[in-house]
């Protein structure tokens, strides 16, 4: 199943794909009393929300099911996850190609991660599968991206040993890393150079964790302007799904709605001779394969301080 949050009139609602052109409204096709006002809020409903949606996909008559029918081209897809409850977690340097870039590019010594390498993007930072990231050039000149899959959690947990930690995984999503190379550089750190608004688009669905299967036999693959740059298999990575959160749960509470992002391969912008970074006008498509591909094309804006109008 692909769980959506879609838009219409200015209000977002939870949904289900029917078929590539059809919604089905969760929010009225559910009886009140699930209390599925959002995708959060199914998601944090446990098991016997998804059971829920399984048996009226199953079991509802056509033309019940139709009454609930909202057209996808009159609707506008969101975040499936507008506002997280929390940072997007996110690790560093995931597969060795990418690490042997990004080190060769520096200049520095090629030193695979011995652990998971943590960072998080804030809420601020999320942004529709579909819409524009408005590029400040007074901020950063140096705008990069990274594809990258996406993991939801479905179920609470701490200390969550390896063998059971695909049994917290609600679903999966596409994420593109959007980066300020040179705040990295200037800041030491990945935080402000991956927090910037609008720098983690998401989307365009949550497969539901059945569906998809083995998360490290998919493929990840990004395009700017049709032209391919990244393309990997997830069994690349240095730590997989299963790794990341056991490691990440150790005395840390995953709940669900957390969303982690799992690391992008290589072909980033600077790491190429010479460098490609992003700019005005590019569009942006990162893909998944058995998820699906999100496209945001970089919009340059004026540079506005706090008080400003426009």
């Amino acid at each position: 199943m692909k769980f959506v949050t879609f838009e219409i009139n200015g209000r977002q609602y939870p949904g289900v794909m029917l078929d590539d052109d059809t919604i089905l409204n969760l929010a009225s096709a559910l009886e009140e009393s699930s209390r599925t006002t959002s995708l959060l809020t199914l998601i944090q409903g446990g098991d016997s929300q998804l059971e829920r949606v399984t048996d009226l996909l199953q079991h509802a008559k056509e033309d019940v099911l139709a009454a609930h029918c909202v057209p996808l081209a009159s609707a506008r897809l969101c975040s499936p996850i507008p506002e997280p409850r929390k940072n997007v977690f996110c690790v560093g340097r995931n597969y060795r190609e990418h690490v042997s870039e990004a080190a060769k590019a520096r200049g520095k010594e090629v030193k695979v991660p011995l652990h998971p390498q943590y960072f998080t993007k804030p809420p601020t930072a999320v942004i529709g599968p579909y819409d524009d990231f408005e590029w400040d050039e007074a901020v950063t000149r140096n705008l990069d991206y990274e594809v990258e899959l996406g993991v939801v959690i479905g179920k609470t947990g701490r200390n969550i040993p390896r063998e059971a930690a695909l049994d917290h995984v609600f679903g999966y999503t596409v994420i593109n890393d959007l980066t300020a190379r040179e705040l990295q550089r200037q800041h030491d750190q990945w935080f402000k150079g991956k927090g910037l608004d609008g720098s983690c688009p998401i989307g365009p669905w949550i497969v539901d964790a059945a569906s998809v299967g083995n998360p490290q036999d998919l493929e990840v693959s990004l395009y700017v302007n049709g032209e391919q740059r990244q393309h990997a298999r997830t069994d690349t990575m240095i730590f997989d799904v299963a790794e990341i959160i056991s490691q990440l749960s150790l005395g840390m509470t995953l709940e669900p709605g957390d969303i982690i992002a799992t690391g992008t391969p290589s072909g980033v912008g600077f790491a190429m001779e010479p460098p490609r970074l992003l700019g005005d006008g590019d569009l942006v498509e990162a893909e998944v394969s058995k998820i699906g591909r999100i496209a945001n094309r970089i919009r340059r804006i004026p540079h506005r301080q706090a008080g400003q109008e426009g």
